[in-house]
């Protein structure tokens, strides 16, 4: 099989797993190409590239303790750490992704969590989270993982993340959004749709700020 081809078979075992146990195994054997199959092959995985731009926006914010959630191998946290990031964690289900991540330098922890149930952070613990390529199909849906995000931030700290574009309504993330809102718990700064992967998806960059609760 050529790299194009097993790049395009990867991609689309991603999105169809069903459960922890096939992610595990999955980016068991795809870490150590990740990155290439990624960046330079036919997909040109820019919403890394993006959120990080965003999230370097947030100036001290992005200087402070920041958690990429499902890390990967660290292509955000690179791009924060070119920026100036100096204190970011990386949290990812899969051992072997993590190692990649941890071999980039970027990051100043990282540690095994699953999205699916709680984050293993004390309550308003980071300035900034970032998730990018993890709301997508076979990965994560929004509950409880936007709850936690906003329970882990510090008031007035930011959530920069991507959500797949065929999935930002069917799978609950703008009822989820909304409800938070409603519920004081952020703002919705802005739910921009852009490039994911450039020249096939689209994703709903979306950048939420943690209220402050009297």
């Amino acid at each position: 099989m050529d790299a194009m081809r097993a790049e395009n078979t990867f991609v689309a075992r991603a999105r169809n797993c069903r459960g922890r146990d096939e992610l595990q195994a999955l980016y068991a054997q795809w870490a150590d190409t990740y990155d290439n199959d990624l960046r330079t092959g036919t997909h040109s995985y820019v919403a890394p590239y993006v959120v990080a731009e965003i999230a370097l926006r947030f100036g001290d914010q992005a200087k402070g303790a920041v958690l990429d959630a499902g890390c990967g191998t660290g292509l955000v946290g690179a791009a924060l750490a070119d920026g100036g990031a100096r204190a970011i964690e990386g949290l990812d289900l899969s051992p072997h992704m993590l190692r990649v991540a941890e071999r980039s330098g970027a990051y100043q922890s990282v540690f095994l969590g699953d999205l699916t149930k709680g984050i293993a952070r004390p309550s308003h613990f980071y300035e900034l989270v970032t998730c990018v390529g993890t709301f997508t199909h076979g990965h994560v849906g929004p509950i409880p993982a936007l709850r936690e995000f906003v329970r882990v931030l510090k008031d007035d700290g930011h959530i920069v993340a991507t959500v797949l574009e065929e999935l930002w309504l069917p799978g609950g993330f703008k009822t989820e959004v909304s409800k938070l809102e409603a519920e004081g718990l952020v703002e919705v700064i802005s739910t921009d749709l852009k490039h994911y992967l450039k020249g096939q998806d689209r994703a709903y960059i979306m950048v939420l700020q943690k209220r402050a609760i009297a």
